[in-house]
C-alpha cells in the first residue's frame, strides 16, 4: 500500500499570511483617504478658479462701518466709523491688510481702470444722493497713501477726512484693490449723522 503524504503547513506560516493581508488593507485604506483628500483640496481649488481669487469671500453689499471685506485670495479692507470733529468734519480711514503671498499696489499702476479707492456722497446703486453734497478735504493725501507698494502680511490705513453739505448726509466709500486680472469692487455705506 502506498502511502499519501500530505503537506501541511508550518505553524507561522498562516499567522504570517494574515499580517500581511492586514498590512497590505492599511496601506491600501490610507492611500484611499490620502487619495480622497488630495481630490477635495483640487476640487476646492478649481472652484476658486471658477470665479477667481479677486471674488470678495461674503455677500453683505454694502458694507456697514467698521466692516471688513475679505478677499478669496486673503487681503481685506475695512472702512471705520466716522469721527465728527468740532469744525463739523468728519473723519474715517479705510484699512488694507494684505494676507496675500504677493505684494499689491493698492493705488493702482498707470494703466486705465477704476479708481482704487473712491469716497462720493450717495448710495449704491443710485448715481448721487439728491440734494446732499460732499467734498473730499484730503483726496491727494489719500491717494500718495495708496501708492507704495504693501507687502504680503503688511498693513496700511489709510486716513480719509470730508466735509458733508448738510446732517444726515449718506456716503458710499468703494474700495477697488488693483489686481492683475480682476478684482471685485467693496462698497461701505456711511450716515454723516
Amino acid at each position: 500500500m502506498s502511502r499519501m503524504h500530505t503537506d501541511t503547513p508550518a505553524a507561522g506560516t498562516s499567522t504570517a499570511h494574515s499580517n500581511r493581508w492586514f498590512t497590505g488593507c492599511a496601506v491600501a485604506l490610507l492611500a484611499f483617504f490620502v487619495l480622497i483628500g488630495l481630490g477635495a483640496l483640487a476640487l476646492a481649488e478649481f472652484e476658486k478658479s471658477l470665479d477667481g481669487h479677486g471674488q470678495l469671500e461674503q455677500d453683505p453689499h454694502p458694507f456697514g462701518p467698521g466692516a471688513t471685506a475679505r478677499y478669496e485670495d486673503g487681503l481685506e479692507a475695512a472702512v471705520s466709523a466716522p469721527h465728527r470733529e468740532p469744525d463739523g468734519t468728519y473723519r474715517f480711514t479705510v484699512t488694507y491688510d494684505n494676507s496675500t503671498e504677493e505684494e499689491l499696489l493698492p493705488g493702482g499702476t498707470s494703466s486705465p481702470g477704476p479708481a482704487p479707492l473712491v469716497v462720493r456722497e450717495g448710495e449704491l446703486y443710485r448715481d448721487h444722493a439728491s440734494g446732499y453734497s460732499l467734498e473730499w478735504l484730503n483726496q491727494d493725501e489719500a491717494v500718495s497713501a495708496l501708492m507704495p507698494p504693501l507687502g504680503a502680511d503688511d498693513t496700511r490705513t489709510v486716513p480719509v477726512h470730508v466735509r458733508p453739505g448738510g446732517e444726515g448726509t449718506p456716503v458710499l466709500v468703494e474700495v477697488t484693490p488693483p489686481s492683475a486680472d480682476y478684482r471685485e469692487t467693496a462698497y461701505f455705506q456711511l450716515t454723516l449723522d
